[in-house]
């Protein structure tokens, strides 16, 4: 049976995360009726270290969300590099940027967004796509929920679901035929407290050749931890036990107290993240009346630290777009990505760059670390340092407020 749409346009949003709620109250917010499905039986909440730069602070602004996401900064924070034998080092943190960015969890974003979610929007858990087909005037799409299938009728569909993307699958190809591999495995969680003698306002990173550990504080919340480490074969990384890949990706060395605290934590946490860095390269993110956003798209890869911003600003943008070319869909999509793509090849370009300030390649990195920390805090190396990093990412931030407007 199929299930044709009102006289309002009807789009279906495919995943629940900070993207797809998002997209879904700009599209509410120019008249259109979203419909968000979800894979999960319900709200997938958690989340880890993220940080909230200017350009995704405006898109929140825009989207009514952004004084319901609290800054988690802590007011003293501090962070030192420090060795498996305890030895601490002046480092460097997000406390050191000049741009001041909103240090949080994703989970507090996610909560933000959908609490600011119209009553009125429906949402539909443990239910996926698994048919999607589209003529010049609509999407069919087959959804399937508890081993019974539906097909409706939409003008527009949304693939916000994630790295691994269904809609991208179904509409555009193999995961293997757009997913760049970086050659990286992360882990993180939130730790029961502080660990390896740190204070609740203190962070640390352990650098070592083609692995490293980072520990978040937060103002009013435990740490989370992050490890990043190189490997040579993605695959074999997730036949064994997530946390057993780890603690062997950090040895044979003993491991020291901070690094031992956090690997112990890991061995008896119930909720992580394990995962390969990847990111998709995609030649248009749309392709008739489907579009792509957030990860699906461009996921800049956390060692960017701009996914929650990017996948914010692309949400507000495209329904400004769809507003402004509101009887031309697939015009809209065409100059929604031309306004948006340059930006994004610029944080993707980025997170392959930054893959090394967070997990450092050789011996050299490491040791150019403590002369950028004591930079920063020299008066006039510092600032020029700061005005530099704080043109470009205000640069950048300023460009998309413009695509935004333009």
């Amino acid at each position: 049976m199929i299930l044709l749409s009102s006289g309002r346009r009807r789009a279906l949003v495919v995943g629940l995360g900070v993207s797809g709620i998002a997209t879904a109250i700009g599209l509410r917010r120019i008249g259109w009726d979203p419909v968000i499905v979800e894979r999960a039986p319900g709200r997938r909440s958690g989340g880890y270290f993220v940080v909230l730069f200017g350009a995704g602070q405006a898109a929140a602004r825009r989207l009514g969300i952004l004084d319901a996401i609290p800054d988690r900064s802590p007011p003293d924070g501090v962070t030192y590099t420090v060795d498996r034998a305890g030895v601490r080092k002046p480092g460097l943190g997000f406390g050191d940027l000049p741009v001041s960015p909103r240090m949080m969890l994703r989970g507090d974003v996610e909560r933000a967004a959908f609490t600011a979610l119209p009553h009125d929007v429906e949402v539909r858990y443990a239910t996926t796509p698994t048919r999607i087909e589209q003529d010049a005037s609509g999407v069919e799409v087959t959804l399937e929920h508890d081993g019974t299938s539906v097909t409706e009728r939409f003008d527009l569909v949304v693939g916000a679901d994630g790295l691994r993307s269904t809609v991208r699958r179904l509409v555009f190809g193999p995961h293997d035929r757009y997913l760049r591999r970086l050659g990286y495995m992360i882990a993180a969680m939130t730790l029961p407290g502080p660990v390896g003698g740190l204070s609740p306002h203190e962070g640390a990173s352990l650098l070592e050749p083609g692995r490293a550990m980072w520990v978040f504080p937060f103002a009013d919340h435990p740490p989370t931890v992050l490890f990043s480490y190189r490997t040579d074969d993605v695959d074999a990384e997730f036949t064994g036990r997530p946390a057993g890949q780890v603690r062997a990706a950090y040895g044979p060395q003993p491991t020291g107290l901070l690094l031992g605290e956090a690997l112990e934590a890991l061995d008896g946490a119930d909720e992580f993240l394990f995962d390969s860095v990847e990111q998709p390269r995609m030649d248009a993110w749309s392709r008739g009346r489907v579009v792509l956003v957030g990860d699906s798209a461009w996921c800049p890869s956390l060692y960017a630290a701009m996914g929650i911003s990017a996948a914010l600003a692309g949400a507000d943008l495209l329904a400004s777009m769809l507003c402004r070319h509101s009887g031309d869909i697939r015009g809209a999509l065409r100059a929604w990505e031309a306004q948006l793509r340059p930006h994004m090849t610029y944080y993707q370009t980025n997170g392959v760059e930054q893959r090394y300030f967070v997990t450092p390649g050789n011996r050299r990195q490491i040791a150019l670390r403590p002369v950028m920390a004591r930079s920063l805090r020299l008066p006039v190396i510092g600032n020029a340092l700061r005005s530099l990093r704080s043109g470009s990412r205000s640069i950048r931030a300023r460009e998309l407020d413009i695509a935004h407007a333009g």
